[in-house]
C-alpha cells in the first residue's frame, strides 16, 4: 500500500471512533424540576459552565454560580463556614469518560467536586440535536424527587 492510502485509512478509522459529543460545549441552562412541577435555578439565572469532550470520550465538566461571594480574608484556607458552603454549593465539577450507550448518556465519573459521585457511572436521558445537548439527572432513591437538567451548546471553532 502507498503511504497516502495508509494515511487515508488511518484518518478514516480515527473519525469512525470519534465521540459524537467531541468538542467544547458552553452551558446554556442548569435547573431543577421539583416534584410539584416548579423549576428552580440552583446555580442562578446566569449559570456558567463548560463541558469539554475529546475524540475518545474523556471529559471535563464544570458548572458555576457566577455570583458566589468572594472570601473576605482573600485566603482560600481561611474561609468562614458560610463562605465554604456557598463555594461548594455554587459549583459542580467532574471528570471521566462519557459515552452514548443503549440510548442513554453515560458519565463514568473518576473525580468529582461531590466525592460521593467518584467511581460511579451515571445514566442520563439525553437529547442531542445538532449542536445542542441536554440531559437530565434522574431523582435518587433517597432524594426528594427533584430532576436536575443541564443544557449545552457546542462552541464553534
Amino acid at each position: 500500500m502507498t503511504h497516502a492510502l495508509l494515511a487515508l485509512l488511518f484518518t478514516l478509522s480515527l473519525h469512525a471512533q470519534r465521540s459524537p459529543l467531541a468538542g467544547t460545549w458552553r452551558l446554556t441552562g442548569a435547573d431543577e424540576i421539583r416534584p410539584d412541577g416548579s423549576i428552580v435555578e440552583p446555580y442562578g439565572a446566569n449559570a456558567e459552565g463548560l463541558l469539554i469532550v475529546d475524540d475518545g470520550g474523556r471529559y471535563s465538566l464544570q458548572i458555576f454560580r457566577p455570583d458566589r461571594p468572594k472570601f473576605a480574608s482573600g485566603d482560600k484556607q481561611k474561609g468562614t463556614p458560610a463562605e465554604y458552603e456557598a463555594a461548594v454549593k455554587g459549583m459542580s465539577s467532574h471528570i471521566g469518560v462519557c459515552s452514548i450507550e443503549n440510548g442513554q448518556l453515560l458519565f463514568r465519573i473518576e473525580r468529582a467536586s461531590y466525592p460521593n459521585w467518584e467511581g460511579t457511572t451515571q445514566r442520563r436521558a439525553y437529547q442531542l440535536q445538532g449542536d445542542e445537548l441536554s440531559y437530565e439527572i434522574p431523582p435518587s432513591a433517597t432524594g426528594n424527587g427533584t430532576i436536575s437538567r443541564s443544557r449545552w451548546k457546542r462552541v464553534k471553532p
